[in-house]
């Protein structure tokens, strides 16, 4: 029993880490109707922008603020730079998704180039151990899970309340629409890529501090979960998303406590396996997925 709550405690660490990279894919998907499959790459650079700002300051803060803004900066950069110009083609969704795959392998060797392929390690101490609800939580594990929750809580206001919301809400239904509406959709998309570079950045800072070590394939590893967790709430839907997380991280942590930890990540796949059979359109699907 004690096994089995220890694996719900690390499983709610994980959800919350999963959360803030789903609800960023989704966030990108839903106005751009195609994966990125370099968002793993995003996560890496994210973590290694933070382990390189401790290493100048040691300041934790610091590190999750760079890491936000590396991410932010990279997201609108390569959409301005590289998939606005093929989307203002009319390129075939299916082609920016291959681009994407591309840009991926290409980010992975500039970190090898820059850090190396020796595995690194982010020396910020975890804080002691807390007991709540008969969870074994760390401070850092608490940071963690308080972090996810508050960025989802951003997520629903900023998408619900404001007017870029709307806006993005618009552009994610039809784009065509929205522009016939008055709504500048290329700056709406430029500013989703900011936001959802953000939430990668900072995804993959926490990525980094739960494993404490960083390589240049930690986010493409990490990346078939988080594709698990989209499809699994229904890529495209934010709220989804954040369901997906939550029942991927939970599952992969608690049959852990099973089966040896290295399978732990088949459980996604076989997860994502069963919806796909099942219910391919995810828990919560979105209109534009449901149409295609």
């Amino acid at each position: 029993m004690h096994a089995l709550i220890l694996g719900i405690g690390f499983g709610i660490v994980t959800a919350a880490v999963l959360a803030i990279s789903t609800v960023a894919l989704s966030l990108q998907f839903s106005v751009t109707n195609f994966p990125n499959f370099s968002h793993g790459e995003f996560m890496t650079i994210g973590a290694y922008s933070s382990y390189s700002a401790y290493q100048a300051t040691h300041s934790a803060i610091v590190a999750c603020v760079v890491a936000m803004a590396v991410g932010a900066i990279l997201g609108v950069g390569v959409n301005m730079l590289l998939l606005a110009p093929f989307g203002r083609k009319n390129t075939a969704s299916l082609t920016l998704f291959v681009v994407t795959i591309g840009l991926s392998l290409i980010l992975q060797n500039a970190v090898l180039w820059r850090y190396g392929g020796s595995s690194l390690r982010l020396q910020i101490e975890p804080g002691l151990p807390h007991h709540i609800l008969g969870f074994e939580l760390t401070t850092a594990q608490l940071i963690i899970i308080g972090g996810a929750v508050l960025s989802m809580a951003g997520v629903h206001v900023l998408l619900k309340y404001t007017v870029f919301g709307r806006a993005q809400r618009a552009v994610a239904e039809s784009p065509m629409l929205a522009e016939a509406s008055g709504i500048k959709s290329g700056r709406v998309i430029n500013l989703t890529w900011l936001l959802t570079g953000a939430l990668t950045g900072l995804a993959g800072f926490v990525l980094a501090l739960t494993t404490g070590s960083l390589t240049p394939v930690m986010g493409f590893s990490f990346l078939l979960v988080v594709f698990a967790s989209a499809i699994l709430g229904g890529i495209g839907h934010p709220y989804g998303s954040m369901a997906g997380a939550v029942a991927v991280g939970l599952a992969m942590e608690v049959s852990a406590t099973y089966i040896p930890s290295d399978y732990k990540t088949v459980v996604a796949f076989v997860i994502l396996i069963a919806v796909l059979l099942v219910r391919p359109q995810g828990l919560v699907p979105s209109k534009r997925l449901a149409a295609a």
